[in-house]
């Protein structure tokens, strides 16, 4: 008999996996409830008309596509089974897909009920996505993405507002991060004054790996993607400026004199930067031109989040887009969004044992199964233990004791109660503490006050 699998790329989560999982899910979404963020579900998968051409050619290719129900080679001929085009054979067959990411499932929900909807709308959605991708280390098929977002509102607070949101989470994991800020508005700046407007993406994708190889490697590297000698020139300056958030933005203003858009870009950061001043933000909020995330998306600021005692990319990114809902035919609804990287966050917490201790165990009671007469003495004793939020169950079987507390060992049940003939007779109960041994006789007022306390 063949052994059960899973699909490469997804996984099994353990009781205890499941619950540090969702005491990150937890936490994050609290912040977002501070801050009025409402919740909204969608689908686990939408039609293809809906995903197919939005997240560019790569992206198609890596949608998981959901064969149409009954007769799904009803459509197809001989001849376009032996021509052998799987993207025609795909339209055929397949009219839905599961979700790639949460941003274009909430893209057609604001269009389908834009009637209900009161602008600005303020979203989260924590749900799973699905890719088609090569799996590797860090890289699932399957996973958790926890975004939030604003539509409806040009308005920059609301960037404040998503930077609060990052302090305040990471500040309550105990994670040390700095938030990186950039402007897609000066990076096509940068690309006007030296000239080379439409090679935007290039010097973008080139100035990225400054810290990793350097100014002359980066040259290099424009050098063969055609940028001249000249613009290349001009863009050292703006390479190696240095100084504090403040003076960096001052030498960016005489720098980008020229150009509209990239001198819009640094008042919009000036804008951001003054307002945080205001806040006593826990974490570092610093400004990095080499920040440029999925360009062709973002129009406004640009953010990025990285954890500063381990090793790993990026745990959190988002930014301001303009045309959110542009691709279904609804112009003009500006958003900002961002997304925290749960899977990240989890290694991150994990690597620095940041799980809070008493997070794991479900249950706070084991009563210990003598027999008949002693189980029923307990079910209603338990059903008013249950009441006063105190979490307990009784071992379902009158196994050796050995047995009994192994079980709560593994299951890291701090309590144990024992009633026997003795402990019914004084209408007690003997309560062990697992972690000292301690055993001492209560009543049940006090079992609830023990415990909770």
């Amino acid at each position: 008999m063949q052994k059960p699998s899973i699909p490469k790329g997804t996984r099994d989560f353990t009781p205890e996996e499941t619950a540090k999982r969702n005491y990150i899910f937890d936490t994050i979404k609290e912040v977002y409830r501070l801050y009025g963020f409402r919740q909204i579900e969608t689908p686990a998968m939408e039609n293809l008309s809906t995903l197919m051409g939005k997240y560019g050619e790569e992206g198609d290719k890596l949608l998981f596509k959901i064969l149409n129900s009954g007769h799904f080679l009803g459509d197809m001929s001989v001849e376009d089974v032996h021509e052998g085009n799987s993207a025609k054979t795909a339209n055929k067959i397949s009219e839905k897909g599961l979700r790639y990411d949460l941003t274009v499932p909430f893209a057609r929900y604001v269009v389908m009920h834009r009637n209900d909807i009161t602008f600005p709308f303020k979203r989260y959605q924590i749900q799973p996505v699905w890719r088609a991708d090569r799996p590797q280390k860090g890289r699932y098929r399957e996973f958790f993405q926890c975004d939030a977002d604003i539509v409806g509102s040009d308005s920059l607070l609301n960037e404040v507002e998503l930077i609060q949101i990052i302090d305040r989470v990471f500040s309550q994991f105990g994670i040390r991060v700095s938030v990186k800020l950039n402007n897609r508005k000066i990076l096509s700046g940068i690309a006007e004054i030296i000239g080379e407007a439409d090679k935007i993406t290039d010097i973008t994708v080139a100035i990225d790996k400054l810290d990793k190889i350097g100014t002359e490697k980066v040259n290099e590297e424009l050098a063969s993607k055609g940028i001249s000698q000249k613009a290349i020139e001009k863009l050292q300056p703006i390479l190696l400026l240095s100084g504090t958030t403040r003076e960096k933005l001052a030498k960016l203003k005489e720098v980008l004199v020229s150009s509209t858009i990239g001198l819009k870009g640094v008042e919009e950061l000036e804008y951001i930067f003054d307002k945080a001043d205001l806040l006593s933000l826990e974490n570092e909020l610093t400004l990095d031109l080499t920040l440029a995330r999925g360009l062709n998306y973002y129009t406004g600021a640009i953010i990025e989040v990285k954890a500063l005692d381990v090793e790993i990319g990026s745990i959190t990114g988002g930014g301001r887009y303009d045309n959110l809902t542009g691709i279904f035919g609804l112009p003009g609804v500006s958003g900002v969004g961002i997304s925290f990287g749960a899977d990240r966050i989890y290694d991150v917490l994990n690597q620095l044992n940041l799980f809070p201790k008493d997070f794991v165990h479900t249950t706070d009671l084991l009563f210990v199964n003598f027999g008949e007469p002693e189980a029923a003495y307990l079910l209603p004793l338990m059903q008013q233990l249950r009441s006063g939020g105190i979490r307990c169950e009784l071992y379902p079987d009158a196994a050796k004791m050995k047995k009994q507390m192994s079980y709560a060992d593994s299951n890291h049940i701090p309590f144990v109660a024992i009633v026997g003939e003795n402990e019914i007779k004084e209408g007690k109960i003997t309560l062990k503490n697992m972690e000292t041994g301690e055993q001492k006789a209560v009543t049940l007022q006090e079992i609830i006050n023990e415990i909770n306390n």
